[in-house]
Protein backbone atom coordinates (compact mmCIF):
# COMPACT_ATOMS: atom_id res chain seq x y z
CA UNK A 1 0.00 0.00 0.00
CA UNK A 2 1.37 3.65 -0.54
CA UNK A 3 2.73 5.64 1.96
CA UNK A 4 0.71 8.17 4.28
CA UNK A 5 2.50 10.92 2.06
CA UNK A 6 1.69 9.76 -1.40
CA UNK A 7 -2.25 9.16 -0.46
CA UNK A 8 -2.52 12.92 0.18
CA UNK A 9 -0.21 13.89 -3.08
CA UNK A 10 -2.35 11.30 -4.55
CA UNK A 11 -5.84 12.56 -3.09
CA UNK A 12 -4.42 16.16 -4.15
CA UNK A 13 -3.77 15.35 -7.55
CA UNK A 14 -7.20 14.71 -8.31
CA UNK A 15 -8.55 17.60 -6.74
CA UNK A 16 -6.40 19.73 -8.93
CA UNK A 17 -6.73 17.95 -11.99
CA UNK A 18 -10.25 18.17 -11.45
CA UNK A 19 -9.87 22.02 -11.17
CA UNK A 20 -7.51 21.75 -14.19
CA UNK A 21 -10.25 20.51 -16.34
CA UNK A 22 -12.79 22.68 -15.62
CA UNK A 23 -10.29 25.71 -16.02
CA UNK A 24 -9.66 24.45 -19.80
CA UNK A 25 -13.02 23.85 -20.62
CA UNK A 26 -14.38 26.45 -19.39
CA UNK A 27 -11.59 29.38 -20.02
CA UNK A 28 -12.32 29.21 -23.34
CA UNK A 29 -16.46 29.46 -23.16
CA UNK A 30 -16.02 32.40 -21.06
CA UNK A 31 -13.94 34.15 -23.27
CA UNK A 32 -16.68 33.90 -26.09
CA UNK A 33 -18.48 35.63 -24.15
CA UNK A 34 -16.22 38.55 -24.13
CA UNK A 35 -15.11 38.63 -27.38
CA UNK A 36 -15.74 37.17 -30.96
CA UNK A 37 -12.53 37.94 -32.36
CA UNK A 38 -10.18 34.76 -32.64
CA UNK A 39 -7.29 36.29 -32.51
CA UNK A 40 -8.42 37.43 -28.92
CA UNK A 41 -9.47 34.00 -27.54
CA UNK A 42 -6.39 32.54 -29.32
CA UNK A 43 -4.54 34.59 -27.23
CA UNK A 44 -6.33 33.74 -24.26
CA UNK A 45 -5.76 29.94 -24.57
CA UNK A 46 -1.97 30.57 -25.52
CA UNK A 47 -1.81 32.57 -21.95
CA UNK A 48 -1.72 29.09 -20.68
CA UNK A 49 0.73 27.67 -21.80
CA UNK A 50 3.04 31.08 -22.01
CA UNK A 51 3.92 30.84 -18.49
CA UNK A 52 6.55 27.42 -19.08
CA UNK A 53 8.28 29.61 -21.84
CA UNK A 54 8.71 32.29 -19.32
CA UNK A 55 8.93 30.87 -15.88
CA UNK A 56 10.39 27.23 -16.22
CA UNK A 57 13.99 27.30 -15.79
CA UNK A 58 13.57 29.43 -12.72
CA UNK A 59 10.46 26.92 -11.14
CA UNK A 60 13.22 23.90 -11.54
CA UNK A 61 15.96 26.07 -9.55
CA UNK A 62 13.47 27.01 -6.84
CA UNK A 63 12.19 23.16 -6.63
CA UNK A 64 15.76 22.31 -5.41
CA UNK A 65 16.26 25.13 -3.20
CA UNK A 66 12.56 25.22 -1.38
CA UNK A 67 10.53 22.54 0.70
CA UNK A 68 8.84 21.26 -2.48
CA UNK A 69 5.76 20.64 -0.17
CA UNK A 70 5.61 24.24 1.01
CA UNK A 71 6.24 25.48 -3.00
CA UNK A 72 2.92 23.14 -4.07
CA UNK A 73 1.10 24.36 -1.36
CA UNK A 74 2.03 28.14 -2.11
CA UNK A 75 1.46 27.80 -5.68
CA UNK A 76 -1.76 25.43 -5.23
CA UNK A 77 -3.59 28.46 -3.52
CA UNK A 78 -2.21 31.14 -5.03
CA UNK A 79 -4.20 29.63 -8.20
CA UNK A 80 -7.27 29.69 -5.86
CA UNK A 81 -6.84 32.71 -5.05
CA UNK A 82 -6.68 34.14 -8.34
CA UNK A 83 -9.76 32.28 -9.53
CA UNK A 84 -11.52 33.69 -6.53
CA UNK A 85 -10.67 37.47 -7.34
CA UNK A 86 -11.93 36.15 -11.69
CA UNK A 87 -14.88 34.85 -9.46
CA UNK A 88 -15.52 38.20 -7.46
CA UNK A 89 -15.01 40.43 -10.80
CA UNK A 90 -17.43 38.41 -12.65
CA UNK A 91 -20.28 38.52 -9.85
CA UNK A 92 -19.62 42.02 -9.94
CA UNK A 93 -20.12 42.61 -13.60
CA UNK A 94 -16.37 43.90 -14.09
CA UNK A 95 -13.99 40.97 -15.70
CA UNK A 96 -13.21 42.19 -19.25
CA UNK A 97 -11.23 40.72 -21.67
CA UNK A 98 -7.48 41.91 -19.87
CA UNK A 99 -8.38 40.92 -16.38
CA UNK A 100 -9.49 36.92 -17.72
CA UNK A 101 -5.99 37.38 -19.89
CA UNK A 102 -3.82 38.57 -17.05
CA UNK A 103 -5.54 35.88 -14.38
CA UNK A 104 -5.00 32.95 -16.91
CA UNK A 105 -1.21 33.86 -17.33
CA UNK A 106 -1.40 34.44 -13.35
CA UNK A 107 -2.29 30.77 -13.26
CA UNK A 108 -0.14 29.38 -16.06
CA UNK A 109 2.38 30.70 -13.76
CA UNK A 110 1.29 28.97 -10.47
CA UNK A 111 0.68 25.56 -12.24
CA UNK A 112 4.45 25.87 -13.14
CA UNK A 113 5.69 26.09 -10.00
CA UNK A 114 3.12 23.61 -8.90
CA UNK A 115 4.40 21.04 -11.62
CA UNK A 116 8.07 21.73 -11.14
CA UNK A 117 8.30 20.77 -7.08
CA UNK A 118 5.37 17.95 -7.70
CA UNK A 119 7.81 16.62 -10.26
CA UNK A 120 10.47 16.48 -8.33
CA UNK A 121 8.69 15.54 -4.67
CA UNK A 122 7.39 12.27 -5.78
CA UNK A 123 10.52 10.20 -5.39
CA UNK A 124 10.38 11.66 -1.54
CA UNK A 125 7.05 9.37 -0.93
CA UNK A 126 7.41 5.90 -3.24
CA UNK A 127 10.10 3.74 -2.99
CA UNK A 128 12.29 3.74 -6.35
CA UNK A 129 10.90 -0.20 -7.13
CA UNK A 130 7.46 0.95 -6.99
CA UNK A 131 8.02 4.19 -8.77
CA UNK A 132 6.61 2.99 -12.20
CA UNK A 133 3.39 1.55 -10.38
CA UNK A 134 2.74 4.98 -8.26
CA UNK A 135 3.45 6.81 -11.69
CA UNK A 136 0.70 5.47 -13.24
CA UNK A 137 -1.91 5.99 -10.43
CA UNK A 138 -1.01 9.65 -11.06
CA UNK A 139 -1.85 9.47 -14.98
CA UNK A 140 -5.05 7.63 -14.76
CA UNK A 141 -5.98 9.93 -12.00
CA UNK A 142 -4.83 13.08 -14.10
CA UNK A 143 -7.28 11.64 -16.96
CA UNK A 144 -10.12 11.32 -15.04
CA UNK A 145 -9.97 14.41 -13.44
CA UNK A 146 -9.62 16.46 -16.29
CA UNK A 147 -11.70 14.86 -19.21
CA UNK A 148 -14.55 12.74 -17.32
CA UNK A 149 -15.04 15.47 -14.03
CA UNK A 150 -13.52 18.66 -14.80
CA UNK A 151 -14.85 19.31 -18.30
CA UNK A 152 -18.35 17.62 -17.89
CA UNK A 153 -18.49 20.32 -14.89
CA UNK A 154 -17.37 23.18 -16.56
CA UNK A 155 -20.41 22.36 -19.26
CA UNK A 156 -22.99 21.94 -16.24
CA UNK A 157 -21.53 25.25 -14.57
CA UNK A 158 -21.28 28.12 -17.77
CA UNK A 159 -24.81 26.87 -18.62
CA UNK A 160 -26.44 28.13 -15.27
CA UNK A 161 -26.73 31.51 -17.07
CA UNK A 162 -24.51 34.51 -18.19
CA UNK A 163 -22.95 36.13 -14.57
CA UNK A 164 -23.48 32.70 -12.43
CA UNK A 165 -22.59 30.64 -15.26
CA UNK A 166 -19.19 32.10 -15.01
CA UNK A 167 -19.23 33.17 -11.68
CA UNK A 168 -19.76 29.30 -10.50
CA UNK A 169 -17.06 28.18 -13.35
CA UNK A 170 -14.21 30.58 -12.11
CA UNK A 171 -15.47 29.83 -8.63
CA UNK A 172 -15.74 26.16 -8.17
CA UNK A 173 -12.10 25.06 -9.41
CA UNK A 174 -10.88 27.86 -7.13
CA UNK A 175 -12.80 25.56 -3.89
CA UNK A 176 -10.54 22.61 -5.88
CA UNK A 177 -7.18 24.06 -5.62
CA UNK A 178 -8.17 25.19 -2.20
CA UNK A 179 -8.93 21.43 -0.99
CA UNK A 180 -6.08 20.46 -2.73
CA UNK A 181 -3.42 22.58 -0.92
CA UNK A 182 -5.47 21.53 2.15
CA UNK A 183 -4.54 17.75 1.32
CA UNK A 184 -0.97 18.63 0.61
CA UNK A 185 -0.80 19.85 4.20
CA UNK A 186 -1.35 16.06 5.47
CA UNK A 187 1.99 15.08 3.94
CA UNK A 188 4.51 14.55 6.67
CA UNK A 189 8.26 14.77 6.61
CA UNK A 190 11.21 16.87 5.30
CA UNK A 191 10.67 17.88 1.72
CA UNK A 192 13.84 19.86 1.37
CA UNK A 193 16.67 18.93 0.28
CA UNK A 194 19.66 18.86 2.65
CA UNK A 195 22.25 21.10 1.40
CA UNK A 196 20.34 23.11 -1.64
CA UNK A 197 22.07 25.27 -3.16
CA UNK A 198 22.54 28.87 -2.48
CA UNK A 199 24.43 30.15 -5.48
CA UNK A 200 23.35 32.74 -8.62
CA UNK A 201 20.30 31.94 -10.23
CA UNK A 202 21.97 31.23 -13.83
CA UNK A 203 24.92 29.31 -11.95
CA UNK A 204 22.18 26.41 -10.96
CA UNK A 205 20.11 27.27 -14.26
CA UNK A 206 23.20 26.22 -16.22
CA UNK A 207 24.37 23.45 -13.83
CA UNK A 208 20.82 21.52 -14.78
CA UNK A 209 21.54 22.34 -18.67
CA UNK A 210 24.87 20.77 -18.51
CA UNK A 211 23.76 17.79 -16.70
CA UNK A 212 21.22 16.87 -18.98
CA UNK A 213 22.78 17.41 -21.85
CA UNK A 214 25.92 15.45 -21.04
CA UNK A 215 23.68 12.67 -19.86
CA UNK A 216 23.61 10.11 -23.09
CA UNK A 217 20.48 8.60 -21.93
CA UNK A 218 18.83 11.99 -20.76
CA UNK A 219 19.68 13.44 -23.91
CA UNK A 220 18.40 11.14 -26.41
CA UNK A 221 15.05 10.95 -24.42
CA UNK A 222 14.62 14.90 -24.22
CA UNK A 223 15.24 14.97 -27.82
CA UNK A 224 12.95 12.39 -28.70
CA UNK A 225 10.26 13.57 -26.09
CA UNK A 226 10.26 17.35 -28.37
CA UNK A 227 10.54 15.74 -31.93
CA UNK A 228 7.28 13.76 -30.64
CA UNK A 229 5.24 16.84 -29.56
CA UNK A 230 6.08 19.01 -32.63
CA UNK A 231 5.04 16.02 -35.07
CA UNK A 232 2.04 15.34 -32.73
CA UNK A 233 0.76 18.75 -32.65
CA UNK A 234 1.63 19.49 -36.56
CA UNK A 235 -0.76 16.07 -36.73
CA UNK A 236 -3.55 17.21 -34.17
CA UNK A 237 -3.42 20.79 -35.48
CA UNK A 238 -5.37 19.78 -38.35
CA UNK A 239 -6.58 16.44 -37.63
CA UNK A 240 -10.56 17.83 -37.00
CA UNK A 241 -10.45 19.34 -40.78
CA UNK A 242 -10.21 15.32 -41.73
CA UNK A 243 -13.10 13.73 -39.17
CA UNK A 244 -15.68 17.00 -38.56
CA UNK A 245 -18.44 18.41 -41.00
CA UNK A 246 -19.83 17.18 -44.22
CA UNK A 247 -16.80 18.29 -46.38
CA UNK A 248 -14.16 15.98 -44.13
CA UNK A 249 -12.89 12.55 -45.38
CA UNK A 250 -15.12 11.14 -42.52
CA UNK A 251 -18.04 12.99 -41.55
CA UNK A 252 -18.23 12.71 -37.86
CA UNK A 253 -20.47 15.02 -35.97
CA UNK A 254 -19.22 17.46 -33.49
CA UNK A 255 -20.53 15.11 -30.66
CA UNK A 256 -18.74 12.55 -32.24
CA UNK A 257 -15.43 14.19 -31.95
CA UNK A 258 -15.87 14.29 -28.28
CA UNK A 259 -16.44 10.51 -28.19
CA UNK A 260 -13.01 10.50 -29.71
CA UNK A 261 -11.42 12.41 -26.82
CA UNK A 262 -13.71 9.74 -24.75
CA UNK A 263 -11.99 6.70 -26.12
CA UNK A 264 -8.55 8.59 -25.94
CA UNK A 265 -8.82 9.26 -22.49
CA UNK A 266 -9.92 5.56 -22.11
CA UNK A 267 -7.31 4.24 -23.66
CA UNK A 268 -5.14 6.69 -21.91
CA UNK A 269 -6.40 5.42 -18.31
CA UNK A 270 -5.54 1.66 -19.53
CA UNK A 271 -2.38 2.06 -20.35
CA UNK A 272 -1.24 4.21 -17.21
CA UNK A 273 -2.71 1.64 -15.20
CA UNK A 274 -0.66 -1.14 -17.41
CA UNK A 275 2.86 0.39 -17.43
CA UNK A 276 4.55 -0.86 -14.78
CA UNK A 277 3.68 -4.42 -15.60
CA UNK A 278 4.30 -4.04 -19.60
CA UNK A 279 8.05 -2.77 -18.27
CA UNK A 280 8.54 -5.75 -16.29
CA UNK A 281 7.93 -7.91 -18.72
CA UNK A 282 9.42 -6.47 -21.86
CA UNK A 283 12.42 -4.30 -19.64
CA UNK A 284 11.99 -0.02 -19.73
CA UNK A 285 13.91 0.53 -22.78
CA UNK A 286 12.18 -2.26 -25.12
CA UNK A 287 8.73 -0.94 -23.93
CA UNK A 288 9.56 2.06 -24.71
CA UNK A 289 10.19 1.75 -27.93
CA UNK A 290 7.65 -0.47 -29.08
CA UNK A 291 4.84 1.72 -27.75
CA UNK A 292 5.85 4.41 -29.36
CA UNK A 293 6.92 2.87 -32.71
CA UNK A 294 3.15 1.47 -32.82
CA UNK A 295 2.09 5.10 -31.67
CA UNK A 296 3.74 6.21 -34.88
CA UNK A 297 1.90 3.78 -37.06
CA UNK A 298 -1.37 4.54 -35.89
CA UNK A 299 -1.37 7.93 -37.20
CA UNK A 300 -1.32 6.61 -40.65
CA UNK A 301 -4.63 4.47 -40.02
CA UNK A 302 -7.25 7.78 -40.40
CA UNK A 303 -5.70 8.20 -43.74
CA UNK A 304 -5.24 4.54 -44.98
CA UNK A 305 -9.08 3.41 -43.22
CA UNK A 306 -11.03 6.53 -43.06
CA UNK A 307 -13.82 5.31 -41.32
CA UNK A 308 -15.29 6.01 -37.79
CA UNK A 309 -14.94 2.39 -36.29
CA UNK A 310 -11.27 2.36 -37.34
CA UNK A 311 -10.52 5.51 -35.91
CA UNK A 312 -12.29 5.12 -33.16
CA UNK A 313 -9.99 2.12 -31.92
CA UNK A 314 -7.18 4.00 -33.21
CA UNK A 315 -8.00 6.39 -30.55
CA UNK A 316 -8.32 4.32 -27.65
CA UNK A 317 -4.87 2.10 -28.74
CA UNK A 318 -3.17 6.10 -29.15
CA UNK A 319 -4.16 7.24 -25.68
CA UNK A 320 -2.98 3.84 -24.41
CA UNK A 321 0.47 3.86 -26.00
CA UNK A 322 0.74 7.49 -25.26
CA UNK A 323 0.23 6.88 -21.62
CA UNK A 324 2.57 3.48 -21.20
CA UNK A 325 5.02 6.28 -22.66
CA UNK A 326 4.37 9.47 -20.46
CA UNK A 327 4.69 6.84 -17.25
CA UNK A 328 7.92 5.39 -18.68
CA UNK A 329 9.78 8.36 -19.70
CA UNK A 330 9.34 10.15 -16.73
CA UNK A 331 10.19 7.71 -14.56
CA UNK A 332 12.92 6.58 -16.11
CA UNK A 333 14.18 10.09 -16.46
CA UNK A 334 13.68 11.27 -13.08
CA UNK A 335 15.42 7.45 -11.81
CA UNK A 336 18.55 8.97 -13.39
CA UNK A 337 18.45 12.32 -12.49
CA UNK A 338 20.50 13.19 -8.53
CA UNK A 339 17.89 14.41 -6.40
CA UNK A 340 19.63 17.91 -6.09
CA UNK A 341 19.06 18.32 -9.89
CA UNK A 342 15.55 17.12 -10.20
CA UNK A 343 13.41 20.49 -10.51
CA UNK A 344 15.96 21.96 -12.90
CA UNK A 345 16.28 18.90 -15.10
CA UNK A 346 12.27 18.36 -15.46
CA UNK A 347 11.87 21.94 -16.21
CA UNK A 348 14.07 21.97 -18.85
CA UNK A 349 12.67 19.11 -20.60
CA UNK A 350 8.94 20.55 -20.04
CA UNK A 351 10.41 23.97 -21.55
CA UNK A 352 11.49 22.23 -24.84
CA UNK A 353 8.53 20.20 -25.01
CA UNK A 354 6.27 22.91 -24.68
CA UNK A 355 8.45 25.18 -26.83
CA UNK A 356 8.11 22.62 -29.34
CA UNK A 357 4.30 22.34 -29.49
CA UNK A 358 3.09 25.71 -31.02
CA UNK A 359 5.73 25.17 -33.76
CA UNK A 360 4.76 21.55 -34.66
CA UNK A 361 1.12 23.36 -35.02
CA UNK A 362 2.25 26.02 -37.23
CA UNK A 363 4.20 23.63 -39.30
CA UNK A 364 1.50 21.03 -39.53
CA UNK A 365 -1.14 24.46 -40.90
CA UNK A 366 1.22 25.74 -43.03
CA UNK A 367 1.82 22.03 -44.45
CA UNK A 368 -1.75 21.28 -44.94
CA UNK A 369 -2.15 24.55 -46.85
CA UNK A 370 0.39 23.98 -49.43
CA UNK A 371 0.12 19.66 -48.98
CA UNK A 372 -2.76 18.81 -48.61
CA UNK A 373 -3.71 17.01 -45.07
CA UNK A 374 -2.60 13.54 -45.84
CA UNK A 375 1.21 15.01 -46.53
CA UNK A 376 0.64 15.97 -43.14
CA UNK A 377 0.01 13.10 -41.53
CA UNK A 378 2.29 11.22 -43.68
CA UNK A 379 5.33 13.48 -42.75
CA UNK A 380 4.03 13.21 -38.90
CA UNK A 381 3.83 9.94 -38.66
CA UNK A 382 7.54 9.33 -40.73
CA UNK A 383 9.59 11.84 -38.34
CA UNK A 384 7.81 9.90 -35.54
CA UNK A 385 9.49 6.67 -36.89
CA UNK A 386 12.55 8.05 -37.66
CA UNK A 387 13.15 9.42 -34.10
CA UNK A 388 12.57 6.21 -32.81
CA UNK A 389 14.68 4.47 -34.55
CA UNK A 390 17.31 7.02 -34.11
CA UNK A 391 16.98 7.04 -30.42
CA UNK A 392 16.78 3.50 -30.11
CA UNK A 393 20.27 3.06 -31.30
CA UNK A 394 21.08 4.73 -27.97
CA UNK A 395 18.62 4.20 -24.93
CA UNK A 396 19.12 -0.03 -25.10
CA UNK A 397 18.25 -2.15 -22.70
CA UNK A 398 22.12 -2.04 -21.33
CA UNK A 399 22.44 1.76 -21.93
CA UNK A 400 19.55 1.95 -19.49
CA UNK A 401 21.04 -0.63 -16.98
CA UNK A 402 24.13 1.10 -17.17
CA UNK A 403 23.26 4.91 -16.68
CA UNK A 404 20.46 3.48 -13.71
CA UNK A 405 22.94 1.43 -11.72
CA UNK A 406 25.34 4.68 -11.97
CA UNK A 407 22.95 6.66 -10.93
CA UNK A 408 21.76 4.33 -8.00
CA UNK A 409 25.81 4.32 -6.80
CA UNK A 410 26.21 7.89 -6.88
CA UNK A 411 28.80 8.09 -8.88
CA UNK A 412 26.92 10.08 -11.73
CA UNK A 413 25.41 12.29 -9.06
CA UNK A 414 26.19 16.34 -9.67
CA UNK A 415 27.00 18.63 -6.72
CA UNK A 416 26.41 22.59 -6.78
CA UNK A 417 29.73 22.47 -7.11
CA UNK A 418 30.58 20.42 -9.79
CA UNK A 419 30.91 16.82 -10.23
CA UNK A 420 30.85 14.09 -7.82
CA UNK A 421 30.57 14.73 -4.10
CA UNK A 422 29.28 13.24 -1.40
CA UNK A 423 25.78 11.99 -2.01
CA UNK A 424 22.59 13.83 -2.64
CA UNK A 425 21.67 14.80 0.82
CA UNK A 426 18.00 14.22 0.07
CA UNK A 427 14.94 14.93 2.31
CA UNK A 428 13.84 12.10 4.65
CA UNK A 429 10.10 11.06 4.70
CA UNK A 430 8.06 7.90 6.56
CA UNK A 431 8.33 5.91 3.53
CA UNK A 432 11.56 6.14 2.37
CA UNK A 433 12.83 5.62 6.18
CA UNK A 434 10.93 2.67 5.93
CA UNK A 435 12.42 1.89 2.77
CA UNK A 436 16.23 1.84 3.40
CA UNK A 437 16.17 5.67 2.67
CA UNK A 438 16.17 4.85 -1.16
CA UNK A 439 16.71 7.77 -3.55
CA UNK A 440 14.52 7.24 -6.32
CA UNK A 441 12.76 9.27 -9.00
CA UNK A 442 9.00 9.11 -10.60
CA UNK A 443 6.68 11.28 -12.27
CA UNK A 444 4.65 13.96 -10.36
CA UNK A 445 3.60 16.79 -12.62
CA UNK A 446 -0.13 15.90 -11.93
CA UNK A 447 -0.40 18.24 -8.47
CA UNK A 448 -0.19 21.56 -10.45
CA UNK A 449 -1.98 19.85 -13.70
CA UNK A 450 0.50 18.29 -18.35
CA UNK A 451 1.37 15.53 -18.84
CA UNK A 452 3.82 16.62 -19.93
CA UNK A 453 3.74 14.89 -21.09
CA UNK A 454 3.74 13.83 -21.67
CA UNK A 455 0.84 14.01 -19.43
CA UNK A 456 1.04 17.56 -19.47
CA UNK A 457 0.04 19.82 -16.95
CA UNK A 458 -3.01 22.14 -17.37
CA UNK A 459 -3.89 20.23 -20.11
CA UNK A 460 -6.22 16.59 -20.62
CA UNK A 461 -3.92 14.11 -22.25
CA UNK A 462 -7.14 13.71 -24.70
CA UNK A 463 -6.29 16.98 -26.09
CA UNK A 464 -2.97 15.61 -27.56
CA UNK A 465 -1.56 12.52 -27.71
CA UNK A 466 2.27 13.19 -27.82
CA UNK A 467 5.32 12.36 -26.02
CA UNK A 468 6.05 13.50 -22.49
CA UNK A 469 8.49 16.51 -22.47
Amino acid sequence: MPGRSFRWLWASSGLSNTADGVVLMGVPLIAVTLTRSPLLVSLVTAAVTLPWLLFSLHAGVFADRCDRRRMMVAAVWARAGVLAVLALTAWLGMLNLPVLLAGVLLLGAGEVFADSAAQAVVPMTMPRERLTDANGRLVATETVGNNFLGAPLAGILIGLGATLGITATLGAPALLYAAAGLALLGMRGRFRLQTPSSGPLRADIARGLRFLWGHRVLRSLTVFGGVFNFANDAYFAVFVLWVVGEESRVRLTPSGYGLLAVALALGAIAGSLAAGRLARRAGQAGTLVAVNLVNALLLLVPVLVPTVAAIGVTAVLLGATNAVSNVLLVSLRQRLVPERLMGRVHATVRLIGMGARPLGAAAGGVLAAVAGLPAVFCAAAGLCVLTILLVSRTVTARAVAAAEAEAESGSGAVSDAGVGGEGLGGPVEETRAQHGGLQGEALGGVVGGESGEPADALQPIGHRPGADA
